[in-house]
């Protein structure tokens, strides 16, 4: 569970990872170990644990059961953003490797040109954000189908409770370990990927003094372990009382540390291949404007001996370079333009694909891990809403547990399907506040 984080978390560098790691040893680890021993001990859900333990303390189980609602819709509007992008890519053309035809097949979409294929295809063809959140555009009947598509499969996976649970984490745990593994091995093969893999081990120093880095490893360590999400003391509640949950707590542990820093290498990998696309193409765009500016023959200036030609033409024509206006080409600033949340899987991920032979196999794979990763973090949520309201009484027990799964998981796909994932100014909403998401668990188990 929580490991839907990889998405919509910053990325790794060298400078987050020393905070995230030791934050999951200082509070990653006990809260676990805290969650895991009460929902054992009292054998019920985060709502009635915290009633247990005294009943001014339910406010905080009925917080834990909000902030898992509200994670789980955010999480399945991601999913169906990641079943549009999974259908489209049974395509033997990528949509977002080119951009389309204007209405007069004239010439290509003129906001596509400017910007990029993989930019127009998630902000117009995917999100289609209205200009402000007061603009309203309608729902988009595309999304609809995909957020009621989503919603569906997690009903199946979940339909009976722990039973189906506990046999559908089998492939959508185990799976995205595979299509990381064969998406490390071709990442690595890649050019610029060892450089990406480089900047992720190499710390920037300074940045431990900066108390947003801090706080942005503390939310991930939350986020990765689904801590105050009220999922995990319902889980633990099904384990016998003499069961060892401290050793599973440190167990747990020591495999969401080695995955996140095997995901953050193989996203390295490819943001150090991108970032070496983008530095061949900056300086071999400077490296042609001198050879037409100086009309200097063909082969004359290369990458190896670029700055030593740059230097020289400018201490002889100072004023012509000026003109020139060339480009700053620097690998280092490339791989540290890294993008967080969605516009990791969506863009960063999507434009290295189109550059790969196959591009549609290998978006087909991607897609599919996310898809599992998105319903294994959905299990732990949704159990935090539904075990609490089972508290509460909401549902008569003589309900069968498909009703009562299909009550919460109907009453959550009402409230998102005519308001997020499908309405325009929601779109828009959502792209631009994502730290709200991110960060509340943690403002929460702090207070």
């Amino acid at each position: 569970s929580g490991q839907t984080a990889l998405i919509v978390a910053p990325l790794f560098s060298g400078a987050f990872m020393i905070p995230f790691l030791i934050l999951l040893v200082l509070e990653g680890v006990p809260l676990l170990h805290l969650e895991f021993a009460i929902g054992q001990r009292l054998r019920k859900g985060s709502l009635g644990v915290w009633s247990t333990i005294h009943p001014y303390l339910a406010g905080v189980g009925i917080a834990s059961m909000f902030v898992s609602l509200m994670i789980s819709l955010y999480y399945n509007t991601i999913m169906a953003w990641v079943m549009w992008y999974l259908f489209n890519s049974f395509q033997e053309t990528l949509p977002w490797s080119q951009c389309p035809l204007n209405y007069n097949l004239t010439g290509l979409v003129s906001e596509c040109e400017q910007s990029s294929p993989v930019d127009y295809f998630w902000y117009r063809e995917t999100l289609n954000t209205t200009p402000d959140i007061g603009e309203n555009g309608g729902l988009q009947w595309w999304m609809v189908l995909c957020l009621v598509s989503a919603w569906a499969m997690l009903y199946i996976c979940i339909i009976r409770g722990i039973e189906t649970t506990g046999k559908a984490v089998y492939v959508t745990s185990t799976l995205p370990y595979i299509v990381l593994s064969i998406f490390l091995i071709r990442g690595l093969t890649l050019k610029g990927s060892l450089s990406g893999v480089v900047f992720l081990f190499t710390p920037d120093l300074a940045e431990l003094t900066n108390p947003t880095t801090w706080m942005d490893a503390g939310a991930q360590v939350f986020y990765s372990f689904s801590i105050a999400f009220g999922g995990l003391i319902s889980f633990s509640s099904y384990n016998s009382v003499h069961n060892n949950c401290e050793q599973d707590a440190v167990i747990i542990s020591a495999v969401n540390g080695f995955t996140s820093v095997y995901a953050a290498t193989v996203i390295y990998t490819i943001i150090g291949f991108r970032a070496t696309e983008r530095f061949d193409n900056c300086l071999g765009g400077n490296i042609l404007t001198l050879l037409n500016t100086f009309d200097l023959p063909e082969g004359n200036v290369t990458e190896s001996n670029y700055d030593q030609v740059l230097h020289s033409l400018n201490g002889t024509y100072p004023e012509v370079i000026q003109g020139l206006n060339l480009k700053t080409c620097d690998l280092n600033t490339f791989l540290s333009e890294g993008v967080e949340g969605t516009g990791l899987a969506f863009i960063v991920f999507t434009e290295a694909i189109t550059k790969m032979p196959a591009s549609p196999v290998w978006s087909v794979l991607f897609f599919i891990m996310l898809f599992c990763l998105g319903l294994s973090s959905m299990f732990g949520n949704i159990e935090g809403v539904l075990v609490p309201l089972q508290d509460l009484g909401v549902f008569p027990k003589s309900w069968p547990k498909e009703a009562t799964t299909g009550e919460t998981r109907a009453g959550t796909d009402w409230d998102r399907t005519s308001a997020q994932a499908t309405h325009r100014p929601i779109n828009f909403l959502l792209t631009k506040t994502p730290h709200w998401y991110k960060d509340g668990p943690a403002y929460l188990s702090f207070a």
